[in-house]
């Protein structure tokens, strides 16, 4: 049986930065959106950091980001890079992914303990992309 064949995208490993700023935005913008009490906000921008998040991080680390559809392609690619606490943060990383079809195309509205939850979540998720791209980010 043959690997599966990940869609990706060559960037130059410089182009991290960009990924983390967008991870941050996101981030920032989550917070402000759970003081506000708008919990569907907060699950939509959630999705977006750990997606900017793990592109900065691929980036950073492969000089590729993944273009799939499949948001688990991105998961595998970031399990892939063989950093401490990879394939924890790839299941971090899944587990937030996998609320998208409920967050984004259900009637139903988040939660608020839902969102505390996917800030936390998210919250690891930032902050260790930030830690090992903390070189990068201090020259932003």
């Amino acid at each position: 049986m043959t690997a599966k064949k990940r869609q990706t995208k060559q960037e130059e490993r410089s182009a991290s930065k960009n990924y983390l700023k967008k991870a941050q935005d996101s981030y920032e913008t989550m917070l402000v959106a759970f003081d506000n009490k708008n919990y569907n906000a907060v699950g939509t921008l959630a999705i977006q950091c750990v997606i900017s998040a793990a592109d900065a991080l691929c980036v950073h680390e492969k000089g590729v980001r993944s273009i799939s559809q499949d948001h688990g392609d991105i998961c595998a690619l970031v399990k892939s890079t063989l950093l401490p606490e990879a394939n924890e943060k790839s299941s971090t990383i899944k587990r937030i992914l996998a609320k998208k079809n409920l967050i984004q195309y259900e009637s139903r509205n988040v939660y608020e303990s839902e969102a505390a939850d996917l800030i936390k979540s998210a919250t690891r998720i930032f902050e260790w992309v930030s830690l090992i791209l903390l070189p990068v980010k201090l020259n932003m």
